[in-house]
């Protein structure tokens, strides 16, 4: 008996706003294409009206969008909202990725990891479909030695269509995106070395010291949108036509509590403290340069998660009380940014008459998906304590207005990711994004190290011009290192 399948629909259910037609407009005929949106913007959406495009135009017979693996969830959500398809998911199961790659279905969901183990049936397949692709949160790739980026790289042209999607293509230096425009045009507008671009394109703590340098690394960096603009869109939500609620983001000084001044001073001049860890007392040596840095971002943040003797109240628990308290009395919601999963569980604990959820590393998906869906719907869960390994991509997380950062890490990939998980399409009210700064510590260099490589980040992704950066760039982090760690050294990730 002959088995016939029933053509999919491929019609939209919601319409575009008219930034997103616009970049569906300026994309839907090239081969390759970069959408660069700010975060909050609804790169999803243009994603898929493209994808609906190139079946109905019969220019692929199907498409595969990578994503994260913990955004898979998201995706069936937004495919489900935006459209008609029924995408099947390719998983770590290569039983189950058998009968998927055999399938009829035009829409395939998978992650990241699932293009390594899976290089080898995947080359086979594109081999028997025409198959467009569409990479989200593309910075994934943004280390061209990685496993994933280079069976991306070995794959790419064997796809119709490719599209990379992220808001942060810039994600922490300049030369991050060489990798992922790679993909696309395998070189030809950044150059074939990665080496070279990354020698031309690397933030430098020797910057303040020599004009010169911070001059030429300008105009390098000046030049990055240019090369790609004839395939890239970009808006940020400034340029997009959208009224957002303001977005504002200020930094709270919080001093030491005396005993964790105490520990933090020891680590810096010291390079090592005495601590007790699992009952254990050791010497903590932090001699390696980032592993000095972390150790003393730990201890301004919460020293227990050094010292498991360390028993006070660090500095910025009370502060961060107030903060919630005033949000949770007039009825709404917050989320709590920290870096680290035990944090994450000792904030979850410290806040928890607010009604807290805690999503972190550490859990489980259908628990993170839980906490998640309770800090949504719930009227009593109050507060979200995360990490932004766990939950800065592709969440909208609208019902709260406020955010807090307990504590950075120097990835400015973090930082703008899980501010914008509340500002963003969708958000009514106006947004407050505060940075909790433990006085005269590490905090005020990470700060000064993200504000630069945020400036460098919009000057090479077109947000600004030559003349804004050259306004406002400040090197001064380079200088700030030496007095953070008490030396003469300087470098750092």
């Amino acid at each position: 008996m002959l088995v016939t399948h029933k053509k999919p629909n491929l019609l939209a259910r919601q319409r575009a706003f008219p930034h997103q037609l616009e970049a569906f407009e300026a994309t839907k005929n090239l081969n390759f294409a970069a959408i660069l949106h700010e975060q909050g913007l609804g790169k999803t959406k243009i994603g898929l009206d493209l994808i609906l495009f190139w079946l109905t135009n019969d220019i692929v017979d199907s498409v595969m969008v990578v994503t994260k693996k913990g955004l898979i969830k998201n995706w069936e959500d937004e495919v489900s909202t935006h459209s008609f398809l029924h995408p099947r998911v390719l998983g770590q199961n290569r039983n189950s990725n058998f009968y998927a790659f055999n399938s009829p279905s035009v829409l395939y969901l998978t992650h990241y990891e699932v293009i390594v183990s899976e290089w080898r049936r995947l080359e086979l397949f594109l081999k028997t479909r025409k198959v467009g692709i569409l990479l989200d949160e593309a910075q994934r790739i943004k280390n061209p030695e990685t496993k994933v980026a280079i069976a991306l790289h070995g794959l790419a042209s064997s796809f119709k269509r490719r599209i990379i999607m992220t808001g942060t293509p810039i994600a922490n230096r300049p030369f991050d995106i060489w990798s992922q425009i790679k993909f696309l045009d395998d070189g030809q507008s950044l150059g074939r070395s990665f080496s070279t671009f990354r020698q031309n394109h690397d933030l430098s703590n020797e910057f303040a010291g020599d004009t010169k340098m911070a001059g030429r690394f300008a105009d390098s960096v000046e030049l990055i949108f240019d090369k790609i603009k004839a395939f890239t869109i970009r808006e940020t939500k400034n340029t997009a036509g959208l009224k957002l609620p303001n977005k504002t983001i200020r930094n709270l000084d919080c001093e030491l509590e005396p005993r964790q001044a105490e520990l933090y001073q020891r680590f810096r001049t010291e390079l090592a403290a005495i601590v007790v860890q699992d009952d254990i007392q050791i010497n903590d040596d932090a001699e390696s340069l980032l592993k000095r840095l972390l150790r003393l971002v730990q201890v301004a943040s919460n020293p227990s998660m050094v010292d498991h003797s360390y028993k006070q109240v660090p500095g910025k628990f009370p502060t961060l009380e107030r903060l919630v308290k005033d949000v949770v009395d007039c009825d709404e919601k917050i989320i709590v940014w920290t870096s680290f999963t035990e944090n994450a569980d000792a904030l979850g604990r410290y806040l928890e008459r607010f009604g807290t959820c805690v999503v972190h590393g550490g859990c489980g998906i259908s628990d993170r998906e839980r906490s998640l869906s309770d800090f949504k719907l719930k009227s009593d869960s109050r507060v979200l304590v995360a990490t932004p390994g766990a939950a800065k991509e592709g969440l909208t997380l609208t019902v709260a207005s406020h955010a807090v950062f307990f504590d950075r890490s120097f990835s400015l990939d973090d930082y703008l990711q899980a501010q914008d998980r509340i500002h963003r399409i969708s958000q009514e009210k106006p947004c407050i994004v505060t940075n909790l700064l433990a006085t005269n510590t590490i905090d005020c260099w990470v700060d000064a190290l993200l504000s630069a490589k945020n400036l460098a980040a919009q000057l090479g992704q077109g947000d600004i011009n030559r003349a804004e950066y050259d306004n406002q760039a400040n090197y001064a982090f380079g200088e700030m290192l030496k007095d953070v760690l008490c030396s003469e050294e300087e470098g750092t990730k």
